[in-house]
């Protein structure tokens, strides 16, 4: 049986209270619980998705799949092995492989930078000690390569992140995450902030690019019917725990819970009339 890329077994996250709210609470608990143990399996080339309200625990997992926050208990695997365990070449190869595009992709982009230093400066961290990285050459023409196949024309390269849209800051975002031909892209609310057609191109790209790349996706969203569009599986949250999983089809036609229910009911479903 090929092992999953991504698997996350029984994580869970608490955070300290301060000492005025822990006095408030019954029985002076001393710990909330952001993310009750939850399980999580992203194979490779499949589209997961992540659904909850504002809240629901849903970034804090991701976070904790992409290695950016700790889990205080649980364990996360990458290629059956688990993340604390990894070498160093192994780290690299993981950090490689593993990509995370944030929510508001302006913010995430260095403001005194043009965007061509931005895909350079990350790639040269990519290929750092390798011969690559010393090839100013090869890095240009990676970044060319993959500008293209999110459809930066050339002209962007030289802008600074002010001077993009909505649309084209979250094209450089997702050109900055392929950069080192990753295998999987943790992809937190990359739609949210733009208009609906916007969202459609974009959906579109992210859907070639899996095609082409055969990238893994697990995407992160309150929206079910964006979600539709994109992931095979999701997985429902509500107040850090996991409350429904299964085949998107499946959910969103039958969901078990009621709040899946309330989720789909307050979501307007316009965006079907894009076609993917």
């Amino acid at each position: 049986m090929t092992q999953p890329l991504l698997e996350l077994r029984g994580v869970a996250k608490q955070y300290p209270l301060g000492s005025e709210l822990r006095a408030l609470l019954p029985g002076g608990r001393r710990q909330q619980t952001a993310l009750a143990p939850a399980d999580m399996v992203v194979a490779e080339g499949a589209a997961l998705g992540l659904v909850g309200e504002s809240g629901s625990g849903k970034t804090t997992l991701a976070r904790i799949a992409a290695g950016l926050s700790t889990p205080s208990r649980g364990e996360v695997y990458w290629r059956g092995q688990s993340i604390e365990s990894l070498d160093q070449e192994a780290r690299a190869r993981w950090r490689r492989e593993l990509q995370y595009v944030f929510q508001n992709a302006a913010s995430a982009l260095n403001p005194r930078h043009r965007v061509r230093l931005i895909l350079s400066s990350t790639l040269s961290g990519l290929w750092r000690g390798s011969q690559q990285g010393r090839n100013r050459t090869a890095r240009q023409q990676r970044i060319d390569e993959v500008s293209e196949q999110v459809g930066l024309g050339r002209a962007l390269l030289d802008r600074y992140p002010h001077q993009l849209s909505g649309g084209q800051a979250q094209r450089v975002a997702i050109a900055r995450a392929l950069l080192g031909a990753p295998k999987l892209l943790i992809l937190d609310e990359p739609v949210s902030a733009l208009d609906l057609s916007l969202q459609a191109q974009i959906l579109n790209l992210l859907g070639e690019l899996r095609r082409e790349l055969g990238l893994a996706y697990l995407f992160i969203s309150h929206d079910l019917a964006v979600v539709e569009r994109l992931c095979d599986e999701v997985q429902v949250m509500h107040e850090g725990r996991i409350i429904e999983q299964g085949e998107t089809a499946q959910i969103l036609s039958s969901p078990r819970e009621s709040y899946t229910e309330r989720l789909l009911e307050a979501v307007p479903r316009l965006i079907s009339k894009f076609e993917y």
